[in-house]
């Protein structure tokens, strides 16, 4: 992690869609602990207005996996990210885990605060960055915070807020096929084009480094690219509308499949492995 840190390198990040398994073969959290290699992993369980049990869940599922120095995060508000012991957490981490809840409950209490300054620290430095459910939605710079689920998507039924901006160009969707998040996600791109729209379904995740992103899990992930849009009703139609749009674009994406978001495209894994093996001579040499 020093070398990487002198050649300026983020470390990864493991955006998952919520529901990631703890039980069986854990192939999402097999790859947290990968990128931890045996270190210190802080559990952030700001999400959560009731925290009991997410980090005891947590420590169990890691424990099999070699990650044993884990600990918890949590703030009940803003005035206790000054609180010294919190911020001693973060000592020699190797990374930062969010878990699920309220993703405007993270961006409010630690947004622009010593602890999202500790954890910006450690993602530049190469440690991991990790979230899942809400811990997912508050990677991107626009964060999807509530709309209506299981139906097609009405002008005016969407809440959207800055989230921590770890990710750009990309507003996400968590446990996206299971509740069907679809039309609220269209409306997230109609009203920000120029966004990819990334929907990613329970037990899986992206991860992501630099422009690339590979998906591994059981389900499956969705960008829906509005850069190609020729028509959408999101400025001029009444509240309770439905939205329409021509020319979207959809690409699904399953275990084992990359994209470019740089290029809006679909990548090829030999692409990707290719681009990591010249990043590694680099800060090798």
């Amino acid at each position: 992690m020093a070398e990487r840190a002198r050649k300026g390198a983020r470390g990864p990040l493991v955006i998952i869609g919520g529901g990631e398994d703890k039980e069986g073969e854990r192939t999402i959290l097999r790859e947290v602990a990968k990128h931890l290699d045996g270190g210190r992993l802080v559990i952030a369980t700001v999400a959560s207005h009731e925290p009991e049990g997410y980090f005891e869940a947590y420590e169990r599922a890691f424990a099999d996996l070699g990650i044993t120095d884990l600990v918890e995060l949590y703030v009940k508000d803003r005035a206790e990210t000054l609180d010294p012991d919190k911020l001693g957490m973060f000592d020699g981490a190797a990374g930062v885990f969010f878990s699920g809840g309220d993703q405007l409950r993270i961006s409010s209490q630690i947004g622009d605060t010593p602890i999202e300054q500790r954890v910006r620290e450690i993602h530049e430095r190469g440690g991991l960055l990790a979230g899942t459910s809400a811990g997912a939605s508050v990677m991107s710079e626009t964060m999807l915070v509530k709309g209506t689920s299981g139906e097609s998507y009405k002008i005016g039924d969407l809440h959207m807020a800055p989230g921590l901006g770890f990710v750009r160009n990309m507003i996400i969707d968590q446990h996206f096929a299971e509740r069907g998040r679809f039309g609220r996600l269209f409306g997230a791109v109609a009203h920000n084009p120029r966004e990819l729209g990334i929907g990613i379904d329970e037990d899986t995740a992206l991860v992501f480094k630099d422009d690339h992103f590979e998906v591994i899990g059981s389900g499956c992930v969705y960008v829906v690219d509005g850069a190609g849009v020729t028509h959408s009703n999101i400025a001029e139609a009444e509240p309770e509308r439905s939205l329409s749009m021509y020319d979207l674009r959809l690409h699904v994406l399953s275990a084992g499949d990359a994209f470019n978001v740089a290029k809006r495209r679909p990548a090829e894994m030999l692409d990707v492995q290719k681009s990591h093996a010249i990043e590694t001579i680099q800060a090798a040499t």
